[in-house]
């Protein structure tokens, strides 16, 4: 059977410092996914270094390709196109994804899709439940960007409302390093925050009742500071277990009271999170609760399909593919790329 055919599409994913390639079929199976995460290289900065992330995705994209390729028993012969992400992101790390996926197409006289990357996480839940469809709202949370958009359907978007400054995974970041805890922040401060009290310090809660579904999280990261500032002085030695899950409750009691009032205002019954931050057990768990009281159903990605991947990449190209969709090889990368 030919690759146009299965549907086999090739994925790559370099926006910020994972490197990842994958082959997805017909939109919906994975048949490899392949992520090389450049954590360990930034973790001495307390952040993504970008040109460091560059070189890094330059070293290991092939790599990470052929080995793709190989797990999932395929050849250029068998791929109907090459996904790959155009932004946002980092703008030289998106070069090198754009630039092999474009050299890949004239190699292998293939189709070329360039994806954003926010509407690919979006699509990272349609490869883990095959009986999700829109219309539904989705919360996007990530290291790059926190928004809350309504689904109408396949490919349509309009966006509720984002964050005004720092993004969720950037305030759990810049409130780790703060407390000397290392990178990435998230999955250190979710481990922490189960063995604290939520409840502990009652930390701000912006925008929560303003009537809007935008976020806001640079004064509540720099309330922690302030907070741990003020104990220090006092010659207290703060419990950062406590300070971990109260800072966690008041980032998570704001995305989910929104997310709750959108689902409601657009009458969806299904949500959806996405993003790396879509991987915290308290979000996931807070939001179950308050959306199953009232007859919505919470879908998410494992937490693979929740870190940037190629396989998110290659479900969002195989849609635009049979939506008969090609990007020009004159397509450019884009830091800066909007959602609708």
């Amino acid at each position: 059977m030919s690759g146009g055919l299965k549907g086999l599409v090739l994925g790559l994913e370099t926006s910020c410092d994972e490197t990842s390639a994958a082959v997805v079929a017909g939109g919906r199976d994975i048949l490899s996914n392949v992520i090389a995460s450049q954590a360990d290289l930034h973790c001495r900065y307390g952040g993504v270094v970008p040109e460091l992330a560059s070189r890094a995705h330059l070293e290991r994209l092939l790599p990470v390709l052929q080995e793709a390729l190989g797990e999932a028993g395929v050849s250029a012969a068998d791929l109907s196109a090459v996904a790959v992400t155009r932004g946002p992101g980092l703008i030289g790390a998106l070069l090198t994804g754009l630039n092999c996926a474009k050299a890949l197409c004239l190699a292998w006289d293939l189709p070329l899709l360039a994806v954003n990357h926010l509407e690919a996480h979006i699509y990272a839940n349609f490869l883990q439940h095959p009986d999700l469809e829109p219309p539904l709202v989705a919360l996007l949370v990530s290291g790059g960007h926190t928004m809350l958009v309504h689904m109408p359907d396949h490919r349509r978007y309009r966006l509720l409302g984002e964050t005004l400054d720092d993004a969720a995974g950037e305030a759990y970041d810049k409130v780790a390093r703060y407390l000397g805890l290392g990178y990435p922040g998230g999955p250190i401060i979710d481990e922490l925050a189960a063995k604290g009290d939520p409840a502990a310090v009652r930390f701000p809660r912006a925008l929560l009742d303003n009537g809007t579904f935008d976020f806001s999280l640079s004064g509540l990261k720099t309330a922690v500071i302030n907070h741990i500032r003020r104990c220090r002085e006092r010659g207290e030695d703060p419990d950062i277990a406590d300070l971990a899950a109260s800072f966690q409750e008041a980032v998570v009691e704001v995305q989910v009271a929104k997310t709750l009032r959108a689902a409601r205002e657009c009458g969806v019954e299904r949500v959806a999170l996405a993003g790396g931050v879509a991987c915290n057990r308290r979000l996931r768990d807070s939001m179950r609760e308050a959306l199953s009281a009232e007859g919505i159903s919470l879908y998410y990605p494992p937490p693979s399909l929740c870190a940037d991947n190629g396989a998110m990449v290659a479900a969002l190209g195989y849609r635009m593919l049979m939506a008969g969709e090609r990007s020009p090889m004159e397509v450019e990368a884009a830091s800066v790329l909007p959602l609708a």
